[in-house]
């Protein structure tokens, strides 16, 4: 617990630069989200609603909170990426806390103020999710060479196994580390990656 905390603490004031620059606007600019940007308010309002339902209908905290520990390392894997849509990382960052304070609600209180926050974070209304946010038109596909990841590549969320082994054998990247090898097998696993065993 300790170790996570300390995770977001650092993620949070890692972003108290572009949080502070960032002025809300009556219509956030989520148009035109690159891929990464989508993935990460898809796993937003995927979280609201995991933790949501495991509070108010199942009382499983745990899961609770392993579900806001994956929104944690999303938003991390967002920092990464060049372009940082700021909209989107203000939705992110605020829910997350939302979420974690009925956890640890000293902690995300003084979070809050200090992302330049007025009020008391425990007197907002509980998060709610986009339904339509939900609905994936493009999914990332993790492309793995013998278990190891070598390439990621975003399809059509209706895309068939062998829509995504076609486009995943033309990677060059891919191409050129299975050249010579033999291929053993290819599993796939629905929506999320294909992993090419060489020999």
């Amino acid at each position: 617990s300790f170790r996570f905390l300390n995770r977001v603490w650092r993620l949070i004031t890692d972003y108290l630069v572009l949080l502070e620059e960032h002025t809300a606007t009556a219509k956030p600019g989520f148009d035109a989200l690159d891929p990464p940007a989508r993935d990460l308010r898809f796993k937003t309002h995927a979280t609201i609603k995991k933790v949501s339902a495991d509070i108010e209908e199942r009382f499983n905290f745990n899961t609770a909170i392993s579900a806001i520990m994956e929104l944690t390392n999303a938003i991390n894997q967002y920092k990464g990426h060049e372009s940082q849509n700021p909209d989107v990382v203000k939705e992110a960052v605020e829910n997350l806390l939302m979420l974690l304070s009925p956890f640890a609600p000293h902690f995300c209180e003084e979070l809050w103020h200090l992302s330049g926050h007025e009020g008391s974070i425990h007197n907002l209304i509980w998060p709610r999710y986009d339904a339509s946010i939900l609905v994936q038109d493009e999914i990332e596909i993790v492309i793995q060479i013998s278990g190891k990841v070598r390439d990621r590549i975003y399809m059509p969320a209706a895309s068939s196994e062998e829509e995504v082994k076609e486009l995943a054998f033309r990677s060059s990247k891919i191409t050129g580390l299975i050249e010579n090898k033999t291929i053993k097998k290819v599993v796939y696993v629905p929506g999320k990656l294909l992993n090419i065993v060489v020999g």
